[in-house]
């Protein structure tokens, strides 16, 4: 199988092409940094996720005539912890390029593609629907980007495309997250208490859970948003790992 995977050099995107990788898939990862000593089924492109334009021109130049079977759209930003009127349109500018308009380019160069892929996943997360205090620019992306997925399965009659809100996954953006003040931003609290717990799985465990439940999301309408935690939970013995 012929895998995709945007923002494959750290966190979660890391892992999910070391999962790919280790079950015997190609993989095709499209960051801005690159892996060292990467295995030969590892094939890497560089592309600006800020700069949306450049985008098409980066996939076709990473998958020439590569049959893509699935795809994940996994690079993005936390963008500001702060109060919506304290953040400037510049941040949120910067958020939504990166989080939803090079997912509109990248759609847009996928779709393009003959054939398209057969399942795209758009990672999302649960900011996009909670609307908390302080997530401001971050929630506003993820739920433009639930709707981009929702609006897209119109234009992909061959394919299945899913936003998927993995959970909470031990990452960089936990670590900037706990440096926040759970006084000032109260949804905080849950996650700062998760911290080293199952309930924030590393993300190679998390990577594992979201392959073995990837098959089971074209059980969804296309287009739809589905939450890991409420539809998939971890089981105990898989948080451990």
């Amino acid at each position: 199988m012929n895998v995709l995977v945007t923002g494959h050099t750290r966190g979660l995107g890391r892992a999910l092409a070391d999962t790919y990788l280790a079950a015997g898939h190609r993989v095709f990862g499209l960051a801005r940094g690159h892996v060292d000593g990467a295995p030969a089924a590892l094939v890497q492109g560089h592309a600006d996720f800020a700069a949306p334009a450049a985008l098409g021109a980066a996939v076709d130049a990473l998958l020439g005539d590569i049959t893509l079977d699935l795809a994940f759209l996994n690079a993005g930003v936390l963008g500001p912890i702060a109060a919506l009127r304290e953040t400037s349109l510049d941040d949120i500018r910067h958020v939504m390029d990166v989080n939803v308009w090079a997912n509109k380019t990248l759609l847009d160069a996928l779709a393009a593609r003959a054939p398209a892929p057969a399942q795209v996943v758009l990672i999302s997360s649960g900011a996009g629907v909670r609307g908390n205090f302080g997530w401001g620019a971050y929630a506003l992306s993820k739920a433009t980007l639930n709707m981009l997925a929702q609006l897209y399965a119109h234009e992909f009659p061959h394919s299945h495309l899913c936003a998927l809100a993995p959970g909470l996954v031990a990452t960089a953006m936990q670590d900037t997250l706990a440096a926040k003040s759970a006084a000032t931003f109260p949804s905080l609290a849950r996650l700062h208490s998760a911290r080293g717990t199952s309930r924030m799985p590393t993300p190679a465990i998390a990577a594992a859970h979201i392959a073995s439940i990837v098959p089971r999301l074209v059980e969804h309408p296309s287009g739809s948003f589905v939450d890991v935690r409420e539809r998939y939970p971890l089981p105990d013995d898989e948080r451990s790992g």
